[in-house]
């Protein structure tokens, strides 16, 4: 599938959620710093890993990072190479339906998350090749992908006919007719975690088969894109680490020894 980086767009803008929970992170709390994107992960900010991998695709020609607290990660843009630092408004999803489309960050739009430091370069390349011309494109690693290589690690799974889904955290926007969807995702985003709850939303019959697990998860996708009128895509992700973000210290011990291992690897 041809991306729209070959189609004549000029290149991918890049949107860091880079924010902090209204009542408080827990994670920053448990290491001592005021935002989950600072927590050091191998000497740098995790906000800062995010940057450089985002800085070191291709696709990618410009970067912005939203926060509430902007002044407190200006160090960690720095460290990671820069980006364009916004405020964000009260939801996530109103903040990038405000910013989305707009000179300063104009279509395409990657989006992805400050506490994903395992990003790397050919992972993103990937998906945003696999997004296709895609309105809307999701990345998610099915189970047996991310248990085979790591068989204690522990998520969330989405429950269908075609697998058991993690999210990874990476999402392609590629045109206006994503903003109904993003109305639609706050309103939706506290059921995330419950396939058939999230599905409700765009029906009870999908809800019913994403519930009874008669359907398969790109193809309950299309079908919800379709409902609000626009082209909805499944990206299934072959790596592994894309599912492991950082959202407990377990997760963190766990991805900073992955990190550790890729540089033992690569020096030798």
């Amino acid at each position: 599938m041809t991306s729209p980086l070959a189609q004549g767009h000029t290149g991918w803008s890049a949107l860091v959620l880079a924010g902090s929970r209204p009542k408080g992170d827990a994670l920053a709390a448990h290491f001592g710093v005021s935002a989950k994107a600072l927590i050091d992960f191998d000497g740098l900010p995790m906000l800062s890993h995010v940057l450089k991998a985002l800085h070191a695709t291709p696709a990618v020609r410009q970067i912005m990072v939203i926060a509430q607290n902007t002044d407190a990660l200006l160090d960690a843009v720095e460290q990671g190479g820069g980006a364009v630092l916004r405020q964000s408004s009260a939801g996530i999803s109103s903040s990038i339906a405000e910013l989305a489309g707009t000179s300063g960050l104009p279509f395409p739009i990657l989006v992805t998350t400050a506490d994903h430091p395992l990003l790397e370069a050919d992972l993103l390349s990937a998906f945003i090749t696999d997004a296709g011309d895609a309105d809307v494109a999701v990345g998610m690693v099915e189970r047996s992908i991310l248990i085979e290589r790591y068989p204690s690690n522990k998520r969330t799974w989405l429950k269908f006919a075609d697998g058991y889904w993690s999210g990874a955290n990476l999402f392609a926007l590629q045109s206006v007719k994503c903003l109904p969807a993003l109305e639609l995702w706050s309103r939706a985003e506290q059921d995330r975690k419950t396939a058939w709850k999230l599905f409700l939303h765009f029906g009870p019959w999908l809800a019913v088969r994403a519930l009874t697990r008669t359907i398969g998860l790109g193809e309950a996708l299309r079908q919800a894109g379709n409902r609000l009128g626009l082209k909805a895509r499944l990206v299934p992700l072959a790596t592994p680490e894309a599912a492991i973000d950082v959202d407990k210290p377990d997760d963190h011990r766990q991805a900073l020894e992955i990190r550790l291992n890729r540089k033992q690897s690569n020096q030798t």
